[in-house]
């Protein structure tokens, strides 16, 4: 690392302010003051993520290439053909892989039927929560995550993970490895803040994974199908397992007993970490008194300015996330080519910042300000690669096109923070617009004519009363005023129109003003 960038990181204050409340508990990862990281979880809701199912195997799908398999929920569980044998060479580097000899390959479609056959029992742990319609996505891959060790029952590796690249030290963890008394079904892989921890550290990982490894056996043996036999633990305690690194300053959090429960187990990894955990107990609320609700509305919002004086436009479908790049104010010091250039190193480093805050993934197509210049679309790709690279999710960005869309995906293990905390707008129904007065004015015009031409055809008298929005009332008062005068004189009627103020705007009735009878209505 260069002096620069030693002075720079050296400079980074890192926190972790966590809330917690009876129906939500949040947390939030600041640097320098700047919102980077955000997850929310509500402790009534079942966690699924992660945690380890007793399942039966209801009908296998060769076409799909998956089973559905029962896990107690309303929906099956979706699970690939793939992931129901073993992934472990995922986990290793090229030598590791090719000293363990595996092939790693997949079962026939008549070996997977042979093997798990409808009503046969699996376990299986959640790799991705139910979305929308569809239910949760299920491996037959099993990982228990440790602070320095993943544990992988059914497993005989010993790894340590790829993003450890220093030599010296894999080779020492590797040592570590090989004196830790493992069962003989059960694999453990270094996870990346196991770099540098002592032997001591790595035993005493390993007892406590070996503990819940005992209780989960216990599960399958007494608990009748379907069922849970690991819980994934509470958003607190990840970020203990997860999240407290050596680049952290501190965790700062507001309830007590969350306080004293964090430092009991950040105890049992050192006095250091140990000191790092604060309680909060100002007047304000502790988001408030960081700065974070500000940021979080500012974060949320469908428009997001940047720094430069542009901003981003960002839309969250259930196929996929389009994000819109424009120079709004910008002009910048040199030339139109380099304006634009800046303007899209800029966004590409928030729209990293933006799917890690909003936890959306899948699909996501980024439309950049179009470059000609190729040295600069390489330049802006590299910049969101850089920029990804501290992101926990998978992610995998291809290069901009020739329509200057770069397109990228990302892991998507959970719901958006959008869907876990918003609903459908009752008002627009999801869209985010409502048919605009002379639309409603043009469909009452088209339904009262309609209505009129048939009571003329059976020659019945019909005086319609027409309830509408105060602002669809507005219209017809003024721009189409002559539009009805002339449909009254032409079907020899009258028209009597009645507002209610807290009618739909697209809502009308028509009514028989003799009977009341309501003939015609749009919801």
């Amino acid at each position: 690392m260069s002096l620069l960038g030693w002075l720079k990181r050296s400079k980074l204050k890192r926190e972790i302010i966590v809330n917690v409340e009876k129906l939500q508990t949040r947390v939030a990862v600041m640097e320098n003051g700047r919102l980077e990281e955000f997850m929310v979880e509500h402790p009534e809701e079942e966690r699924l993520v992660g945690s380890v199912f007793k399942g039966r195997i209801q009908n296998l799908e060769n076409d799909l290439q998956a089973a559905f398999v029962d896990i107690g929920l309303k929906k099956n569980a979706f699970l690939h053909y793939w992931d129901m044998t073993s992934d472990a060479d995922s986990w290793l580097d090229d030598d590791e892989e090719r000293r363990s000899g595996r092939k790693g390959n997949r079962l026939s479609d008549e070996e997977i039927a042979k093997r798990f056959p409808p009503g046969s029992e699996i376990i299986v742990q959640v790799t991705k929560g139910p979305i929308s319609t569809k239910g949760p996505r299920v491996t037959a891959n099993l990982s228990i995550p440790g602070r320095y060790l993943v544990m992988m029952p059914g497993e005989h590796l010993r790894g340590v993970s790829k993003k450890i690249t220093d030599g010296p030290e894999r080779k020492r963890l590797k040592k570590i490895l090989d004196k830790l008394p493992l069962p003989d079904n059960v694999g453990v892989v270094v996870r990346t803040v196991g770099a540098g921890a002592s032997a001591r550290a790595f035993a005493r990982d390993l007892r406590n994974l070996l503990s819940v490894w005992n209780e989960m056996q216990a599960n399958i043996k007494n608990l009748r199908t379907p069922c849970c036999i690991f819980q994934e633990p509470g958003l607190c305690e990840r970020v203990v397992r997860d999240w407290l690194t050596e680049d952290v300053d501190s965790i700062v959090i507001d309830d007590a007993k969350s306080y004293t429960e964090m430092r009991d187990l950040t105890a049992k990894i050192s006095r250091r970490a140990k000191s790092k955990i604060h309680r909060f107990d100002g007047n304000t609320g502790i988001f408030d008194h960081y700065g974070l609700e500000r940021q979080l509305s500012d974060a949320f919002a469908r428009q997001v300015p940047l720094k430069s004086g542009g901003y981003l436009v960002i839309d969250e479908t259930e196929a996929l996330i389009a994000v819109d790049v424009n120079t709004g104010h910008y002009k910048g010091n040199g030339s139109q080519e380099d304006a634009i250039r800046e303007v899209n190193l800029e966004a590409v480093q928030e729209v990293a910042r933006q799917l890690r805050l909003r936890n959306i993934g899948g699909l996501v197509v980024l439309d950049l300000i179009d470059m000609k210049s190729r040295k600069h679309q390489r330049e802006v790709v590299r910049k969101l690669k850089d920029e990804l690279k501290r992101d926990r999710a998978r992610t995998n960005v291809l290069d901009i096109s020739e329509l200057g869309l770069l397109e990228m995906s990302r892991q998507r293990q959970d719901s958006s923070i959008l869907s876990q905390l918003t609903s459908k707008c009752p008002y627009c129904k999801g869209h985010g617009h409502i048919k605009s007065p002379m639309a409603v004015s043009v469909e009452i015009q088209r339904a009262l004519s309609m209505l009129l031409k048939r009571a003329e055809k059976e020659k019945k008298p019909f005086e319609p009363k027409i309830v509408i929005a105060p602002q669809v009332m507005q219209r017809l008062r003024t721009e189409d005023s002559q539009i009805l005068a002339q449909l009254q004189k032409e079907f020899n009627t009258r028209l009597t129109f009645v507002s209610e103020l807290h009618r739909h705007p697209e809502a009308f009735s028509i009514l028989d003003a003799a009977t009341s009878q309501i003939m015609y209505s749009q919801v």
